[in-house]
């Protein structure tokens, strides 16, 4: 009867070559040695090409690239196959002749290791035993080998940030993900003009980071050690954006009954970050237009005047210029804000920064819900360089969020997220004419028309066959589109 022992040479061969990327052969000849059987092969996925590797002993490694569909399906069958043995036939693509072989998939995101024999008939009870044993000591090892690297990239970044230009490292706040790739245009700027008193204006549309990179100009400062004071301009009534900003003195107005410091003065020696600055009145324009100019203020109801040493960053999505010709921002105001203007791109127009976005929101959201943190697939990664991001920055870390919760803090369902947040973009409001019924929008159009595409091709998206094809469109452009209207390609798989 075949009672090998599980060898401690095939675990320690996991260990120290799979998160290496080192050639799948090198893992064979344990794992052949303890199964006494010749006809062994390994599957593995190499994340950062996101190829499929098939190695069998005596043969040269076949390499499968591997688009976001077939990586899920991959994970979906390794799932499955994990508890129930199941034949590599189900996946006609793989670069394989392994009709009735018997396998054992490793559960993983992504999966990291398939073990399989092509030759049928030759796995008998006991090796069939000896088969599933190895399957809770090789996910150890794999798991472990995950953890270790993780710890060696951790290493590598800290030696990275002590190797780091201070005007690239945030003394405190949130780190700014992109200093060496989308924004390293916006830090350089930052770098020129963090050492002066100048006011800076910093625009781009909302959710993009602005008050990142305000913290950041604070940050590399001369008033590092002072407070920097955030005010959002437009959360504040108009009637009390003047007390709040300016301050009052007792008895200014009705229910004042002591003295108040304003923003200003508590920002004094510091930073002030003005956001939404193009929804400050204009009354209030004209006060800020004299703290610019002549570093003075008056309370509200005083008469004294109040000498401050003030930073002032302003922010805005609007478009003051415009603004400014409709007599809804005052020009002067304009000109002394803009003195030094920055410019945030939109995160649709930095995609090169989503892999380190990713991880940086992925880390901060499994630290604040209290869950390890997530593996990001290759296929997650696609599914966010696909979307649009209107919301920028903000909507990126909700979906983020949304897709630990989803996933139930042991991996990232980030389809699902993307859906949920395609469904909950604001509808188009249909036009209605008087003698006829109301169309329907656009959206919902094209929803109705590529779900009954999906329909007719049995949930497939590519081939001849799919979906893709029969409405003439590229599959990577349907599948972005099924995401932006929350489309699910399984709900029209048949059971």
């Amino acid at each position: 009867m075949f009672e090998p022992a599980l060898s401690p040479d095939l675990l320690l061969a996991v260990w120290r070559l799979l998160p290496r990327a080192q050639p799948l052969a090198s893992l064979l000849e344990p794992l052949r040695r303890l199964l006494g059987l010749e006809d062994v092969g390994l599957c593995g996925v190499d994340a950062p090409t996101q190829q499929l590797l098939c190695q069998r002993a005596r043969q040269p490694c076949a390499a499968l690239a591997l688009d976001a569909d077939r990586l899920q399906r991959l994970a979906d069958w390794c799932h499955h196959a994990a508890r129930t043995p199941q034949a590599l036939a189900e996946l006609p693509w793989l670069p394989l002749d392994a009709a009735g072989s018997w396998v054992l998939a490793l559960d993983g995101e992504p999966p990291a290791l398939a073990l399989f024999t092509a030759t049928a008939g030759t796995v008998d009870a006991a090796r069939r035993a000896q088969w599933a044993a190895l399957a809770e000591p090789l996910a150890l090892a794999v798991e472990l080998a995950r953890q270790r690297r993780r710890i060696e990239d951790l290493e590598a970044l800290s030696e990275r940030l002590r190797e780091q230009p201070v005007a690239h490292r945030p003394v405190s706040g949130e780190a700014i993900v992109g200093a060496d790739g989308g924004l390293r245009q916006v830090l350089e700027r930052v770098r020129l003009v963090a050492s002066t008193d100048v006011p800076v204006l910093l625009l781009g549309e909302t959710g993009s980071g602005k008050e990142v990179i305000a913290r950041a100009i604070h940050d590399h400062s001369p008033r590092a050690a002072a407070d920097f004071v955030r005010v959002n301009c437009g959360a504040i009534p108009p009637e009390l954006i003047d007390s709040a900003l300016f301050g009052h003195e007792r008895g200014a107005f009705t229910g004042a009954t002591t003295s108040r410091r304003g923003w200003f003065e508590q920002a004094d020696g510091g930073t002030l970050f003005l956001d939404e600055i193009g929804e400050l009145p204009l009354a209030a324009q004209v006060r800020l237009l004299r703290i610019l100019q002549d570093g003075q203020l008056q309370r509200v109801g005083g008469e004294a005047t109040v000498q401050l040493d003030v930073r002032v960053v302003a922010a805005t999505h609007r478009d003051l210029p415009a603004m400014a010709q409709n007599g809804r921002f005052r020009e002067d105001l304009w000109y002394r804000l803009s003195t030094f203007p920055i410019v945030l791109p939109p995160l649709r127009e930095r995609r090169e920064d989503l892999p380190a976005l990713a991880a940086h929101c992925v880390r901060r959201a499994a630290h604040r819900f209290g869950v390890a943190v997530p593996p990001i697939l290759p296929a997650d990664l696609a599914r966010l360089a696909a979307y649009d991001w209107p919301g920028n920055v903000r909507e990126f870390a909700a979906v983020i969020d949304r897709a630990i919760l989803l996933g139930e803090g042991r991996r990232l369902d980030v389809a699902t997220a993307l859906g949920t947040a395609a469904a909950s973009a604001p509808p188009a409001v249909p036009s209605a004419a008087d003698a006829a019924p109301p169309l329907a929008t656009l959206d919902a159009a094209m929803r109705e028309h590529i779900a009954r595409a999906l329909a007719a091709c049995a949930g497939r998206i590519e081939g001849p066959h799919g979906a893709a094809a029969a409405l003439a469109i590229n599959p990577h452009t349907l599948r972005a589109r099924m995401r932006r209207l929350g489309l699910d390609w399984r709900r029209y798989r048949p059971l």
